[in-house]
């Protein structure tokens, strides 16, 4: 069995100036109902509140649909704005992509 998802890869600074962005790239994903969602934030170098804003609401979009939200390549700061928030109770991280692939089955 195959689980069909869907990979947003944003980079660059997520922050007030991109966080509507963030939002429209998720729903846009949504709308191929896929089973899942990967956020690989393999070339995303920084994150604020505002991107993480963007991020908590695209999981709520996402569940809404009947999907999972999983986060994959995260960086130190944003990992450290995860823990301070305990976001990172939240979401499902793993550290990379290929990790990520090949525990896919099994989530």
């Amino acid at each position: 069995m195959t689980v069909y998802f869907e990979v947003y890869q944003p980079s660059g600074m997520v922050d007030g100036t991109k966080a509507h962005q963030f939002r429209q790239q998720v729903q846009k994903l949504l709308e191929k109902n896929p089973k899942v969602i990967v956020i690989d934030f393999k070339d995303v170098s920084f994150m604020d509140s505002s991107g993480l804003g963007a991020l908590v609401l695209s999981l709520k979009m996402v569940r809404a649909a009947g999907a999972k939200l999983f986060l994959c390549s995260v960086n130190e700061q944003i990992m450290m704005l995860l823990e301070l928030t305990d976001m990172y109770k939240v979401f499902r991280i793993f550290e990379s992509r290929e990790e990520l692939e090949k525990n896919i089955m099994n989530l």
